[in-house]
């Protein structure tokens, strides 16, 4: 069972952003770098699972926390964690590291995926889009919009640690959370601990007003590649909306049987498989 505490060969590092320091993970490399996002309440450690098998491939991987996230900085204006501002702070990390003339692979999970599409129309210069478990627009009605409204008061009231008060009455009421080892529990619980809290009221907003700028995107992208990818369990966007959504970009629609909202964690090699084969298509050859 993969997990975020999966073992890697990644190294930690420090970029720089427009907010102050962004912490990420690097696995170094000569070929085009694949720049993973994470989602709401996410970090860089979702991602672990794929550093190494991604390095391999040839590509440099980095991912990253977003600001406000574990150990990013951000901003004290929760606002400037809507996706617009983050799009903005997520285009120009693109075009640094796009400056030596390496392709940008640009992925976003979730949350991240919504960032991304904004970076995106704020004129990042990626290779490639690919959004994983993302929709097109605000979340829907379901058990993660609830969780969301429901902590939202208690979170602007109380803050962070009492929200995570909450999560722990929730969570060892179901047996996935039982299921997990002791080190990926303690992570998560530290994890969310360390989220700012403006991050997460600003994230939150972003996902309950986010509209379909679908279309734009497409425009923006102007013939760049895209993929979209999720679980046929996806509790989040509904399949069937991301589907929509892929077919209005004008990009590949994968499918992963058995995974819910985060295949990276739970079809690591069906992901993977995807993942690899449409970026070297994408490039024409092989990475390296």
């Amino acid at each position: 069972m993969h997990s975020q505490v999966t073992p890697h060969h990644a190294e930690p590092v420090v970029l720089a952003g427009r907010f102050g320091p962004v912490s990420a993970l690097r696995a170094a490399g000569p070929g085009p770098i694949a720049l993973l996002v994470p989602g709401y309440t996410g970090s860089k450690e979702d991602f672990a699972p794929l550093l190494d098998p991604i390095a391999a491939a040839g590509y440099e991987v980095l991912a990253i926390d977003l600001p406000g996230q574990l150990g990013s900085a951000g901003p004290e204006d929760e606002r400037g964690y809507l996706p617009g501002p983050l799009g903005g702070f997520l285009a120009e990390l693109v075009g640094k590291l796009a400056a030596d003339g390496r392709p940008v692979l640009l992925t976003g999970h979730s949350y991240g995926g919504v960032v991304a599409r904004h970076a995106v129309l704020a004129g990042a210069p990626v290779a490639g889009l690919t959004l994983v478990s993302s929709g097109p627009s605000a979340l829907p009605e379901g058990p993660r919009r609830f969780l969301l409204d429901a902590g939202e008061p208690l979170l602007r009231d109380k803050g962070v640690a009492e929200v995570q008060k909450l999560l722990d009455q929730l969570n060892s009421a179901t047996p996935r959370w039982r299921a997990m080892s002791p080190e990926q529990r303690a992570f998560l619980r530290e994890r969310f601990l360390r989220n700012r809290a403006e991050a997460l009221l600003g994230m939150g907003r972003g996902l309950r007003d986010e509209p379909d700028l679908v279309d734009e995107t497409a425009r923006a992208l102007g013939g760049v590649p895209s993929l979209v990818v999720f679980g046929d369990a996806d509790d989040a966007w509904p399949p069937a909306t991301q589907e929509l959504m892929g077919q209005r970009l004008g990009a590949r629609v994968v499918t992963i049987p058995g995974a819910a909202h985060s295949p990276a964690l739970e079809k690591r090699d069906d992901l993977l498989d995807v993942l690899l084969s449409t970026w070297q298509e994408w490039l024409g050859r092989p990475p390296g």
